[in-house]
Order: structure tokens, then C-alpha cells, then sequence
């Protein structure tokens, strides 16, 4: 086993620190407890944490006496990938994508869920268990994180070794990606009407910093995405007593609105509160049941009858999320009875009753009950899951592709030559001078943005290492070097994401000013025209 990477922190430690590294001794000279993190730890890179930072990579259990042994070095906490490796000392930062499939055996099915709110994690990960019971899938296990969430696991021989002409060992982490958004796909319309059932909005907007009227949002059902809001408002002609029905929108346009019959004065009679996805063109009431005024407009599309139930919820992206940061190569997620440093609590396997009752206190790690964390699948019980995410994988790719081909209609027609960096936006500057939290985000706007751009991938890679250079810390190469590959790969455009997604620019601190435009390649663009005007 390898020595820690990182240099011990000065004599002075903290109480806490002082007390964790206590129970971190006692804690791990069960026999148990060793035996447990040795038996998950067959196949996978296992790497200790020493409180505040990770030891060295690649790096494995192979006898009970090692977890000791990196006990009496420091470590306080074990994590593990969810891939499965032939030899994982042979792993290197610096291979690819292909060397690393060439090395992995197989990998497992783990769905992080992380809230704040340890309520909101219990809602969540009980409409995932349901979600993979009704598919057929009812070997999996559940443990608590060890702070406010849980992973849920299903074994990798749960899905087949080949569907689609592609290897499941080879698959990764395209399948379990794919799973896991198919999953919160399905889970979000409940999770959002659920957490804002037992939420204090008021405490809730104070807690998270965020005002009450943007934490309340409706869902589209098949898409995920916040909707538009509107109204149906019911006009009566106090003469002949004739209705229309109109959007309150499109009321608000006009001044008076005239009965058609007999030039008589509108009055509202009613409303209801209509939503509405842009993109799906999924509605909470049927427009063709609205349609009874000539002055009512729609696109073809539009007049569809797709109808859907909507009710205003809590968004996880609001309320905290669920981490898919996991599913990605070499990710590593805290082992089974595997301590938690911060709170001195024990990753404890829980049973689907458990989790309603389920409180941190039942993690006291020297108050626990030992179960087995991964089952025994049946053979390709997870199958139909897979197809149905890969089928809905696809039709979502399609109709992202064929809103984006719309959003940005045109942008391919100008050529984006003679583009310097003096005319990249206020955000982007600001973010290449590096960021300490969210760096993973940061990189995925610079690559969009840069290859968008159609900047030479010699330019691409040393501006993305001369940023990282600059950040706190800095992301491991191997980190880099793949994500790098990945988008110089990609044939279709993808587009860095739009200033109002919050998840992005507002969260990492780069907006300053109210941005000019939507996206930060419509201001290059502007300035590009501005130049050859």
C-alpha cells in the first residue's frame, strides 16, 4: 500500500479532528469492519483519504492488515470505484479512454443522491427504488453516504455483456450515464411535488439563499425543464353573453377586447393557470379544447393534443441535486461502513424499510448492524432498463439536437474567423483566471465555447492547461486529457450553456453584470459582425 500524498497539517489540530481521528482507530480494528471493506474491494481502485485529502493513485486493498496499516498513517475514510479493474495498479492518469477499456472488467450501477436535506435524499432515493423494482429489478443496495445522502448500487452482472453491438465493460460511463438521467427523468414531476409537500418555503429560501418564487417551479414531465407559465382567462360579453378564451398574455397586448358578434365590451369570467414546455409542447390543458377565438394563434406543433399533469414543486437543481459527477471514469464513492471524517458516521447498508424511519444517529458506528452492500443479480435483471434508457437516451438527443439546430438557426452561416480573446465575453475572461470550486463546469464552458468558436485544437488544448495552471487546485491531467479528447471527438456542435442557467455561470461566481446576450457565443458573434460592418 501506498503512504499517504499529502503532508500531515501542522501539531495544532482541531478538537474535531483530534476526536474523529480517535474513533478512526477504534473504529477500524473491528475485524468486521476490515473484512467487509476488503471483500468490496476486490477488483476495484481503493484509495484512502487522510481527513482532508486523498492519497495516492492507483492504489488497492489486498489483506485485512492494510486497512490498519493506512489507519495508523492517518486515514480516516476508504473510497472505491464503481468500475472493476483486471489489475487496478496498472491504471495511469495518462491513458485513454480505449487503454482504460482494455483494463476494466466490469463496472456497477451507483446513483448518488446528495441534498442538503437529508428529507429531500430519503424522497428521492425512495422513488428510485420503485423506479428500478418496476422494471424487475429488485436486487440492489442502499447505504447512507455518511452525511445528507444515500448510493443506491445494482452489480454490473445485473445488465448484459453485449446489447447494441457494443461490450458492457466497453460501455462505461456511456450506460450507467444513461440510466441515471433516464432515472431522475422519471422521478423528477414526484420529487418535485413531494419535497415541496413537507417543505417550509419561507425556511427553504432562507436556508438556500434563494427567493420564494424562484424555488417554486413547474416541471415538464417528459423533459425535465422548468416551463412557462401562463393563464386561460374566460371573457364574457355582458350583452349577448358569447365566450372566447384567450392567454392572459395575449390579453395584457390589448387594450379592449370586443365581442365578435355584437362589438360588445369582454369581461373575465374565469381563469386558469395554463403551463406550457416550449420544446415538448406538453400542456396541463388541451388547446384544442381553448381554441375557440379566431384570434387565437398556434403553430402547427403547437395544436397537438398533449396533455400532461403539471403542479408547481420544488426543482433538485434548487434544493441541491443529484451528483451524476460519479458516473465518469475513475470516480471514487465512499466503501460501505467506510467512516465519513466530517461527521463521524458510519456509510451504513440500510434495507428499503429502513429509510423512513432512517435517522444519522443510526449510523453511530459503534451501534450498527452488518449487512452485504452488493447483491447477487439475476442475470440481466436489468436489461429492460438499460433499453428504455438508451431508446429514451436517444429520442432526448434528437429533440435536444433539433431545439438547438432551432435556438441557434443561422450561427453557422457567419463565419466566426479573426475571433481574438480581447473579444471574449466579461464571463469567460473572468473565468479564465481560474475558479477554486466547480472547476469541472468551468472546464465544460471553456471547451464549448472554444471549440464553438472553431479555435485549432492546438490552441484548445495549451489554453485549457495554462487555465488549469491558474485554478485552486488545479484538476488532474488525466481529468483534463480525457474531456479534452471527448469534445475534439464530438462531429455535432455543442453549444457552451446560456448565461440564465444557474447551475453554471450565477453558481460559480462569474456573472458581475447582467449578460448582453443569452449566450456568450451571440456576443462574440455581435462583435464579429460589428467588426466586418
Amino acid at each position: 500500500m501506498s503512504e499517504k500524498e499529502t503532508k500531515d497539517k501542522p501539531e495544532e489540530k482541531s478538537e474535531k479532528e483530534k476526536r474523529i481521528r480517535a474513533i478512526t482507530k477504534l473504529y477500524y480494528s473491528n475485524p468486521r469492519v476490515q473484512e467487509i471493506l476488503l471483500d468490496f474491494a476486490k477488483d476495484r481502485e481503493v484509495v484512502p483519504r487522510y481527513y482532508e485529502g486523498f492519497g495516492r493513485r492507483p492504489d488497492m486493498l489486498t489483506y485485512p492488515s492494510d486497512v490498519m496499516g493506512l489507519v495508523n498513517k492517518g486515514a480516516t475514510s476508504f473510497h472505491a470505484s464503481e468500475e472493476l479493474w483486471g489489475d487496478p495498479l496498472k491504471i495511469s492518469s495518462d491513458m485513454d479512454s480505449q487503454e482504460l477499456n482494455k483494463l476494466r472488467k466490469s463496472w456497477d450501477l451507483l446513483i448518488d443522491i446528495d441534498s442538503p436535506f437529508l428529507d429531500f435524499s430519503k424522497i428521492a432515493a425512495k422513488l428510485l427504488i420503485d423506479e428500478l423494482e418496476r422494471f424487475g429489478i429488485n436486487n440492489y443496495g442502499i447505504k447512507f453516504s455518511g452525511s445528507k445522502g444515500f448510493h443506491i448500487i445494482v452489480p454490473g452482472k445485473a445488465f448484459p455483456e453485449e446489447y447494441g453491438g457494443k461490450l458492457m465493460k466497453e460501455s462505461f460511463p456511456e450506460w450507467p450515464r444513461a440510466i441515471c438521467v433516464y432515472l431522475m427523468n422519471l422521478i423528477r414531476p414526484d420529487f418535485s411535488r413531494q419535497t415541496h409537500n413537507i417543505s417550509n418555503i419561507q425556511a427553504l429560501a432562507f436556508r438556500t439563499n434563494k427567493k420564494k418564487e424562484d424555488l417554486l417551479r413547474v416541471i415538464c414531465p417528459q423533459c425535465g425543464k422548468p416551463v412557462k407559465q401562463d393563464k386561460w382567462i374566460v371573457l364574457k360579453c355582458d350583452y349577448c353573453s358569447s365566450e372566447i378564451k384567450q392567454k392572459k398574455s395575449v390579453i395584457a397586448r390589448k387594450r379592449i377586447l370586443r365581442c365578435e358578434k355584437c362589438s360588445g365590451i369582454m369581461n373575465m369570467a374565469n381563469e386558469e393557470e395554463f403551463f406550457e414546455c416550449p420544446d415538448c409542447k406538453i400542456t396541463n390543458i388541451s388547446k384544442l379544447t381553448m381554441k375557440d377565438s379566431k384570434n387565437t394563434k398556434y403553430t402547427v406543433d403547437a395544436r397537438t393534443e398533449n396533455v400532461a399533469r403539471m403542479d408547481k414543486g420544488l426543482h433538485e437543481r434548487d434544493t441541491g441535486g443529484f451528483d451524476l459527477v460519479l458516473v465518469a471514469q475513475r470516480h471514487l464513492f465512499r466503501m460501505p461502513y467506510s467512516l465519513h471524517e466530517k461527521t463521524a458516521l458510519a456509510s451504513v447498508v440500510l434495507s428499503k424499510e429502513d429509510l423512513e424511519s432512517f435517522s444519522p444517529r443510526n449510523a453511530n458506528p459503534f451501534n450498527i448492524k452488518f449487512r452485504d452492500y452488493l447483491p447477487k443479480s439475476e442475470n440481466e435483471e436489468g436489461k429492460n432498463l438499460l433499453i428504455a434508457a438508451l431508446e429514451w437516451q436517444r429520442e432526448f438527443n434528437k429533440e435536444e439536437e433539433r431545439v438547438e439546430k432551432k435556438r441557434y438557426e443561422g450561427y453557422e452561416k457567419i463565419k466566426l474567423e479573426g475571433v481574438t480573446e480581447d473579444m471574449f465575453p466579461k464571463p469567460i475572461k473572468k473565468l479564465l483566471r481560474g475558479i477554486g470550486d466547480g472547476k469541472k463546469r468551468g472546464l465544460f464552458i471553456l471547451l464549448t465555447f472554444l471549440k464553438s468558436l472553431n479555435f485549432p485544437e492546438e490552441y484548445i488544448q495549451v489554453k485549457i492547461r495554462e487555465w488549469n495552471k491558474l485554478n485552486d487546485p488545479p484538476l488532474k491531467e488525466g481529468y483534463i486529457k480525457s474531456q479534452i479528447d471527448w469534445h475534439l471527438r464530438q462531429k455535432k456542435q455543442i453549444m457552451p450553456p446560456n448565461y440564465n442557467n444557474e447551475s453554471f455561470y450565477k453558481d460559480l461566481g462569474l456573472l458581475d453584470e447582467t449578460p448582453k446576450a443569452k449566450n456568450p457565443i451571440v456576443e462574440v458573434m455581435r462583435l464579429v459582425r460589428k467588426k466586418e460592418q
